[in-house]
């Protein structure tokens, strides 16, 4: 049985180091788009915990482990980045230049825990339905027509009166206050996608990707080593791609392919010729 388990982590050794550059050209291609969606969840390992950092876009996805949180591997990844960036409110992301989104379903979940622990704090309640009101034509607005600037550019005019009304509120209780100051401290962030297509309002697919992680844990025996964690991580990110783009996991292995982009493309069906 042992032989046989040092057999399988010698073959996923060998298979790891054989796409490795295939992820590199994913991340590449991520990295040199017009936006990422990054995001991380801790990583139980032999010894101690470490992390594992997701980013992706509509079409591709990497992971990468790390034994910190900090924000180190964010930092190297997104080096020279310009486009725009989609995140939580993490600290660590908030160093970066690029023009950034914050995840609003994020923003939305901690409004409605702070309502239901503060069931009688009215100036909270006003807030966040003064917010809520701000946002829903904008859903409505995407529901309709789609991520497109020409479109989104009409609300800005809306979230503009929603800081002017804001910054004339006194008297705040502490959790309105909060709120008020988390309002402030990230308007550059909130309200992005108006401004670009093609941007999302959230996180969800980073978010997705990271559960796609959270439900492949159930394979490991114990707690693996950071480098059989960074093994795995190399064929999770080119499963969960093929998987983005619509094409099999195991034809792309049994191909020898290394390049799921051009995999992808022979995929496709020819069309039919003309007379």
């Amino acid at each position: 049985m042992m032989a046989l388990t040092e057999r399988a982590e010698c073959l996923k050794t060998r298979i790891a180091r054989y796409y490795d550059q295939t992820v590199q050209k994913i991340l590449a291609r991520i990295t040199a788009g017009h936006l990422v969606q990054a995001d991380e969840t801790k990583a139980r390992k032999r010894g101690s915990a470490g992390y594992v950092w997701v980013f992706t876009n509509s079409r591709e996805v990497v992971y990468l482990y790390s034994e910190s949180r900090e924000a180190d591997t964010a930092s190297r990844v997104l080096k020279g980045f310009r486009g725009v960036l989609i995140s939580d409110f993490y600290a660590a992301y908030d160093s970066f230049e690029c023009p950034q989104q914050k995840c609003l379903i994020h923003l939305l979940r901690d409004m409605n825990n702070d309502v239901l622990a503060h069931p009688y704090d009215q100036e909270l309640k006003l807030l966040v339905h003064d917010f809520a009101s701000l946002l829903n034509p904008m859903i409505e607005t995407i529901d309709r027509y789609g991520l497109k600037r020409r479109f989104l550019n009409k609300h800005l005019k809306s979230v503009d009166r929603f800081y002017k009304d804001l910054s004339l509120r006194e008297n705040c209780s502490e959790c309105a206050l909060q709120l008020k100051r988390r309002f402030e401290k990230n308007r550059d962030k909130l309200f992005t996608f108006l401004r670009h297509n093609g941007v999302p309002w959230n996180n969800n697919n980073a978010e997705h990707a990271i559960k796609a992680y959270a439900r492949s844990r159930v394979m490991f025996q114990g707690a693996p080593s950071a480098k059989s964690m960074s093994e795995y991580l190399v064929l999770l990110s080119i499963c969960e791609t093929c998987r983005f783009r619509g094409i099999d996991f195991l034809d792309f292995l049994r191909s020898g392919e290394r390049d799921v982009k051009a995999f992808a493309k022979s995929k496709r069906p020819k069309p039919a010729d003309t007379y």
